[in-house]
C-alpha cells in the first residue's frame, strides 16, 4: 500500500466515529461534545495539506487549469489523473461532507426534527451529501424549539 492509499484511508475512516456518534446517539452529550471543536473535519484536512505538500504540482496544475487548451474542466482532469490528485480531491469532499452533515445534526437538534427524518438525512450526509442536504432541507420545514 502506497501512502496515498493509506492516506485516502484515513481521511474516509476519520469521520466515522464522528458520524456514527451524530447517526445512533445525537442528543448524548458525549456527542455534542465530540463534535463541539473542529476535530470532525481536521483530519481530512490535513491529509488534505500533508498530499498537496508532497506533491505541489498538482495546486500548480489546479491554479493553471483555467488556461488548458482544452478548456478548464479538462485542466482540472488533468490535475486530477494522479493517486495524488484523487486522494486530495477525495479528502476535500470528506471533510465537506462531514461539516455538512454537522450543520444538519445540529439543526435538527434546535428543530427537534423527527428522528428518523434527521437520521435519514444523517446517514446520507456523509454518503451522498448532496442528497443528505436535500432530503433535510426538504422535510425540516420551519419548525424551531422554545429555548
Amino acid at each position: 500500500m502506497d501512502i496515498y492509499t493509506i492516506a485516502f484511508i484515513l481521511s474516509t475512516f476519520w469521520v466515522g466515529p464522528f458520524w456514527f456518534a451524530m447517526l445512533l446517539n445525537p442528543e448524548k452529550d458525549k456527542t455534542k461534545k465530540l463534535l463541539d471543536g473542529p476535530m470532525f473535519f481536521l483530519g481530512p484536512i490535513v491529509i488534505w495539506m500533508v498530499v498537496m505538500a508532497m506533491n505541489p504540482q498538482g495546486l500548480i496544475d489546479f491554479a493553471n487549469s483555467g488556461s488548458h487548451a482544452d478548456g478548464f474542466l479538462a485542466g482540472l482532469a488533468a490535475g486530477m489523473s494522479s493517486k495524488a490528485g484523487v486522494t486530495a480531491m477525495w479528502a476535500h469532499m470528506v471533510a465537506g461532507d462531514i461539516c455538512v452533515t454537522r450543520w444538519i445534526w445540529k439543526d435538527s437538534l434546535k428543530r427537534k426534527i423527527n428522528p428518523w427524518l434527521f437520521r435519514l438525512a444523517i446517514f446520507f450526509g456523509v454518503m451522498l451529501m448532496p442528497l443528505g442536504l436535500v432530503i433535510y432541507l426538504v422535510f425540516r420545514g420551519n419548525k424551531t424549539s422554545d429555548s
